[in-house]
């Protein structure tokens, strides 16, 4: 009978969060906030990283980045998923839903790497402050960059070919409200273990050896903020640290939970709820995270809106 059932699909449907009817205005309403913010404060820090002479560092250079990877799979998943708030018809095509996997798993693997680069940015600076300007030189930080980016696509393009593969499914109804890939082997018909320790096994390798890259450098930096006679200068290298800390661990806390253990068909509605954290709400605090504790982007803030005012 299971196979049967089972057929190709021209098109999904998405669920989305709810389907309570009630509450479809105020989830519209409220994720079109946070991506109204999400957007405003992402393109907004990275414009003012590139108008603020001050600003033009490695670390800021690599938070332009990484506030444009947010803004990206953000803008990525949230308009869909208003549009499906609304409206009846939740279809998506068989090839919008690959291109959005695609695009989003990019955005999220480009994301995980960048952060571990920017853990390394902040071991040059704070245990060879003498040698930083040298050491991350512009050549270096853009081909940091671009390994992230690539290695985004690498990994992306391994995880798109495993759903490809998947022949037929047994429902086109994905209980989710984007295209993921753990929903989508969780549909398929055929035998999907190799599938899902692939996904398994790719997810674990990025998040350990980035972990372990940045556990490797804030040990150094530990180190080194410890040996610190001034207590303004300690207090001014885990400032500049805290932010960043911040940000690792909202961000592979998340990923961890989700795509980092054996999945099951009682946990898609705790991933989803997870999911919606790191894909919507998690883009939206970052640029808060850096701006609010950081006197530089304070500081530039103040000068590029005071410069602006007085023109």
């Amino acid at each position: 009978m299971a196979k049967e059932n089972c057929t190709t699909v021209a098109e999904f449907i998405l669920l989305g969060l709810a389907e309570v009817p009630e509450l479809r205005v105020f989830l519209f309403l409220l994720f079109l906030l946070i991506y109204g913010v999400t957007v405003l404060c992402n393109l907004g820090m990275i414009a003012l990283i590139q108008v603020s002479s001050r600003l033009h560092t490695p670390m800021y250079f690599f938070l332009s980045h990484f506030s444009f990877v947010d803004f990206c799979y953000s803008t990525i998943i949230l308009p869909k998923m208003l549009a499906n708030i609304l409206n009846e018809d939740k279809a998506i095509s068989f090839l919008a839903c690959a291109v959005q996997f695609y695009l989003f798993c990019t955005c999220v693997v480009t994301e995980v790497i960048l952060l571990s680069v920017m853990a390394y940015d902040r071991f040059v600076a704070i245990c060879n402050p003498l040698l930083y300007i040298v050491t991350m030189s512009n050549n270096l930080c853009v081909e940091l960059v671009s390994c992230c980016y690539l290695w985004g696509t690498v990994c992306s393009l391994i995880h798109l070919c495993l759903a490809l593969e998947i022949p037929s499914y047994r429902s086109n109804v994905i209980n989710h409200f984007f295209c993921d890939l753990p929903p989508l082997l969780f549909l398929a018909c055929s035998d999907v273990t190799m599938g899902e320790l692939l996904l398994y096994i790719v997810a674990n390798f990025n998040d350990i050896i980035t972990i372990m890259i940045i556990l490797t450098s804030y040990f150094f930096i530990l180190i080194t903020i410890l040996r610190m006679r001034s207590a303004e200068g300690r207090c001014k290298a885990f400032s500049t640290c805290a932010s960043h800390l911040t940000a690792i661990l909202l961000f592979h806390g998340t990923i961890l939970f989700i795509y980092c253990r054996p999945s099951s068909g009682n946990s898609m509605d705790t991933d989803k709820v997870a999911t919606v954290f790191y894909t919507v709400v998690i883009p939206m605090l970052n640029p808060l995270i850096y701006s609010l504790r950081n006197k530089d982007v304070q500081e530039a803030l103040r000068k590029v809106v005071g410069s602006k005012i007085f023109s």
